[in-house]
């Protein structure tokens, strides 16, 4: 695979030799289960049109070591779109989750939304959230399931409040399809985010790079209602929440883990060696 952010000097052996020592000592511990597969003590939960932790109808909940989704208390799902976000914030780091999509999606759901979900990145604090917000403001990781039939690639970037930078260029649409392939039926895929920061994020789908994206900040529409405190456009996403949604088709959640690079951020070189281990 090829090198995800900078490009390293060469090296003697033995100073190789040492670092590549160092850097597998150092990145054991570094691994931290975001979902322990128990319960969902270390999350938070924010669903449209309910107070902050108002787990509405046990939108989400865990059951056979999985972390589900599921919509069997709703009457209509009536856009009440859910986040369940991890307690703390990141802001360079690997984040890699193990997903499907599985029954039937909830009565009154948007169309767009059928086999619809996201890892929410660089989040806003979700107790900065309006009661009736529809989703934070944040850079999604769009995950898309295929209808038995159609191309819908997945790993796509969606952004709510925000912007970013590709080619060059600022992009303002909502929307960027990844070159992914389609995931049909219920199968587990594994979605990997590499997030360095306010720098580049690259989006990684079972262990290839489908998208890649620059200077994500604060900006655009597609969020609503929202703080005017909160939403300063053009401000740098430095770092933020990391949350999974609910946008009316169950979902399941195998492994939500997630590497923290932040230690490794002062070296650029170290960094590379770090993302080079963790990524193969």
């Amino acid at each position: 695979m090829a090198a995800f952010f900078y490009a390293c000097n060469p090296t003697k052996n033995n100073e190789a030799d040492d670092t590549k020592k160092e850097t597998q000592a150092e990145i054991a511990g570094d691994w931290i289960q975001l979902f322990n597969g128990e319960d969902l003590d270390d999350w938070l939960i924010k669903i449209s049109k309910h107070e902050l932790n108002d787990n509405f109808a046990n939108t989400f909940r865990v059951e056979d070591g999985l972390m589900k989704v599921r919509y069997d208390g709703y009457d209509q799902f009536d856009k009440q779109y859910g986040h369940i976000f991890y307690k703390d914030p990141f802001s360079y780091y690997l984040l890699r989750v193990e997903y499907r999509f599985v029954g039937e999606q909830a009565e009154g759901g948007e169309g767009w939304a059928t086999r619809n979900s996201g890892a929410m990145l660089h989040s806003q604090d979700p107790s900065t959230m309006m009661v009736d917000q529809d989703f934070p403001i944040s850079i999604e990781g769009q995950m898309l399931g295929g209808d038995g039939e159609n191309p819908r690639p997945t790993s796509n970037l969606c952004t709510p409040g925000t912007n970013v930078v590709i080619d060059g260029e600022l992009f303002t649409p909502h929307c960027v399809t990844a070159n992914s392939k389609t995931y049909h039926g219920e199968q587990w895929v594994t979605a990997e985010f590499l997030v360095l920061g306010d720098s580049v994020v690259h989006h990684i789908l079972e262990g290839e790079k489908v998208l890649t994206y620059h200077s994500p900040q604060i900006g655009g529409d597609n969020v609503n209602p929202f703080d005017p405190g909160v939403k300063i456009d053009g401000k740098p996403l430095k770092s933020g929440y990391i949350s999974l949604q609910s946008e009316s088709h169950p979902i399941d959640f195998r492994k939500v883990e997630l590497f923290d690079l932040a230690p490794y951020s002062e070296s650029k070189e170290k960094l590379q060696k770090v993302i080079e281990k963790i990524t193969k």
